[in-house]
């Protein structure tokens, strides 16, 4: 499979999946889903590069910390992103760590399309599945 995420059927709110050979692929292209969500974000240029470290105490907490950490760089200081890099996902005492990057610009209405507003990332519907050699993730945004 070459498509990165797909978005899905939910009567309010974006509901996708995303895909990846690996458990970080599928975590970065989540993330790419949940900007287009937001933007187009073939128009974001990846200028502004911010480190991220999340914790969780599963992979799907951890999967929530990482797009709610996001999204908080876009509430707080309005960057929007088209870049991502999982370095790795891996089990550290009784917690999981990502340690990845994102990269973007300041949302700026002259140059980026306004699509939807993300309020939060929910634990609704929220799957990971690893299907043969594929990891599957699957996510609903509050809009």
């Amino acid at each position: 499979m070459n498509k990165k995420y797909v978005f899905l059927s939910h009567t309010a709110d974006a509901y996708f999946a995303a895909y990846g050979k690996t458990l970080e692929e599928a975590f970065e292209n989540a993330a790419l889903a949940m900007y287009e969500v937001m933007t187009d974000t073939s128009k974001v240029a990846p200028s502004i590069e911010i480190q991220v470290e999340v914790k969780g105490f599963d992979e799907y907490s951890l999967l929530y910390n990482w797009l709610e950490e996001l999204l908080f760089y876009t509430d707080s200081e309005q960057l929007v992103f088209s870049e991502f890099h999982v370095e790795k996902i891996e089990k550290e005492n009784e917690e999981y760590v990502l340690r990845g990057t994102a990269k973007g610009e300041k949302f700026d209405s002259s140059k980026h399309e306004s699509r939807n507003q993300v309020k939060a990332v929910t634990y609704s519907l929220m799957e990971i599945n690893r299907k043969n050699s594929l990891y599957e993730v699957k996510v609903v945004l509050d809009l």
